[in-house]
């Protein structure tokens, strides 16, 4: 079973910046995308970023490009999220997800971690 393990989340003010991890573990992982995902009070989770393990294309949701920027650790096989110039709408929990190719980003993961709280005060 892979369990992936988010830290990072926290409170911060509008304007500021956090940087979430995700670190995988468990049996041979083989999911080839990582991304995260968000969900706020009352809304469905959406899409924020995900990247293949081999590098190359990073793809992000528009409300974030720009602030936030996803990477990788393959040797440690973890994830990043750094969030800059936070907005209060950035408040959310904040979910790592694996999976396979494009459909990660419609919210198939072959896995998911169990989130991280961000909340941005104005």
């Amino acid at each position: 079973q892979v369990q992936l393990v988010e830290s990072g989340g926290g409170l911060v003010q509008a304007g500021g910046s956090l940087r979430l991890s995700c670190a995988a573990s468990g049996r041979t992982f083989s999911s080839s995308v990582m991304g995260w995902f968000r969900q706020a009070p009352e809304k469905e989770r959406e899409f924020v970023a995900s990247m293949r393990w081999s590098g190359g294309i990073t793809y992000y949701a528009d409300s974030v490009k720009g602030r936030f920027t996803i990477s990788r650790d393959n040797a440690k096989i973890a994830v990043y999220l750094q969030m800059n110039s936070l907005k209060p709408e950035d408040t959310a929990i904040y979910y790592c997800a694996a999976g396979r190719g494009s459909s990660l980003r419609n919210g198939v993961a072959d896995y998911w971690g169990q989130g991280t709280q961000v909340t941005v005060s104005s």
